[in-house]
């Protein structure tokens, strides 16, 4: 690829899954790709080496150590241009079942080891007047009509939401912001490496021990996305000339927003009257 081209890429969460798809496809196209895991002897294992690639060890929940990472991508490659967010775990527990730890821990991880590397990247973005950053959510960052994937999905909404105010602020930077909200992708997600469970359960919520038993022993392995076409798709957005700031993969994906937006439609159309009956 020629140099004036191509692109460097920060991707978190390299080590499996959609994270490591996207270091074997961007390396295939020529790209430059830092790549972060908490453990950088698993992300050599799994990715290998190669001249456009930066293994690095990174804890997201410590600012210190994702700024380190992100100053070694520009000192290696000179600039940065696509952020990737994709490092996050799964919880499934009914709310009250998981303890306030639990529960930031999911946080910690999920919402604010992202912003971590947004607030480290968004200087070198901002100078250089372009750049895109997507963050992964989930069709639970839209639905939340998950029984116990209460706190996973309360995650996933504030991912949507800080993407959405991210986008409005960076415009007049030449910067996008995509937030990505996956379906269910046959990835190692519902593994126990990715998905935690928690340390006390609550019997009487049956609707959440069936919603785990399923997702565990029924859709894990089952899931319809092909996560090589997902990662595939993400990458073909960096090219459009007005990219998406919502980007929905997979059909079950999109079939569940329609039926969320319709819903919130019907209720707002049944009780408009009142709630316009608030005004002065």
């Amino acid at each position: 690829m020629d140099n004036q081209i191509r692109k460097t890429w920060f991707i978190t969460g390299a080590s499996k899954g959609l994270g490591l798809l996207f270091v074997k496809q961007l390396l295939e196209k020529g790209e430059n790709v830092a790549a972060t895991s908490r453990r950088v002897s698993d992300l050599e294992a799994a990715a290998g080496t190669h001249p456009n690639f930066l293994a690095l060890e990174v804890d997201l929940t410590n600012e210190q150590s994702v700024a380190t990472a992100v100053n070694d991508t520009i000192t290696k490659f000179g600039r940065l241009d696509v952020v990737v967010n994709n490092a996050g775990y799964g919880l499934l527990g009914a709310i009250e079942e998981l303890s306030d730890a639990e529960s930031r821990g999911n946080f910690d991880v999920n919402v604010f080891g992202l912003l971590n590397v947004v607030r480290q990247a968004m200087p070198y973005l901002r100078k250089q007047g372009n750049g895109h950053i997507f963050n992964i959510s989930s069709i639970g960052g839209f639905t939340g009509n998950f029984p116990g994937f209460g706190i996973y999905c309360a995650t996933k909404f504030a991912v949507a939401g800080l993407s959405e105010s991210l986008a409005a602020e960076v415009k007049e930077f030449g910067i996008n912001v995509t937030v990505v909200l996956p379906g269910y992708f046959r990835t190692s997600f519902l593994e126990s490496g990715s998905l935690a469970v928690p340390n006390t359960t609550i019997e009487a919520y049956t609707s959440t021990r069936a919603s785990q038993e399923a997702h565990q022993n029924e859709i894990n392995g089952n899931q319809a996305g092909d996560p090589e076409k997902g990662v595939a798709a993400i990458i073909d957005v960096t090219n459009a000339a007005n990219p998406p700031l919502y980007l929905f993969l997979g059909s079950d994906a999109v079939s569940m927003a329609h039926s969320k937006i319709a819903a919130v439609d019907s209720e707002i159309a049944e009780w408009r009257s009142i709630s316009e009956s608030t005004d002065f």
